[in-house]
């Protein structure tokens, strides 16, 4: 996959919250960064654009959830649409990662793991991408 180098974040789309994860494709690591509570729509926007102003990413990442069976879910198209906003927005490449297990994966008993779940999301993509490095940390 050709990915541009630099600095990325990823989105873990919610309807209530939105979590935000932070890596570099030439570490290949990712950590959870933030979580934002979006109740709207422009609540959302106004937590992500701080968040692309002091990082400047080279591009994003969304999780897209989808069924265990890889049928697409209830939010399947809500995160697909955020994932166009994003890219027109902030003038983005934005990739998409299937995220079904991200939550079930950092899930530890926590209310909020939305930025958790992000990252966990941005070391899957850079699995697939092949620049993940040994050392990814949901800390």
């Amino acid at each position: 996959m050709d990915i541009p180098q630099g600095v990325v974040l990823a989105f873990d789309f919610g309807l209530a919250r939105t979590g935000v994860a932070v890596g570099n494709t030439l570490t290949g690591t990712a950590r959870a960064l933030a979580i934002i509570d979006s109740p709207t729509n422009d609540a959302r926007w106004q937590g992500i654009a701080p968040l692309i102003e002091e990082w400047q990413p080279a591009f994003l990442v969304v999780g897209v959830p989808r069924l265990g069976d890889g049928t697409p879910s209830t939010l399947t198209a809500r995160c697909e649409r955020f994932a166009r906003q994003l890219g027109g927005r902030y003038r983005k490449k934005v990739f998409t990662v299937d995220e079904r297990f991200s939550s079930v994966e950092v899930s530890c008993g926590r209310d909020r793991i939305d930025d958790k779940a992000a990252a966990v999301i941005l070391e899957q993509f850079f699995r697939e991408a092949g620049t993940a490095s040994d050392s990814s940390s949901l800390e």
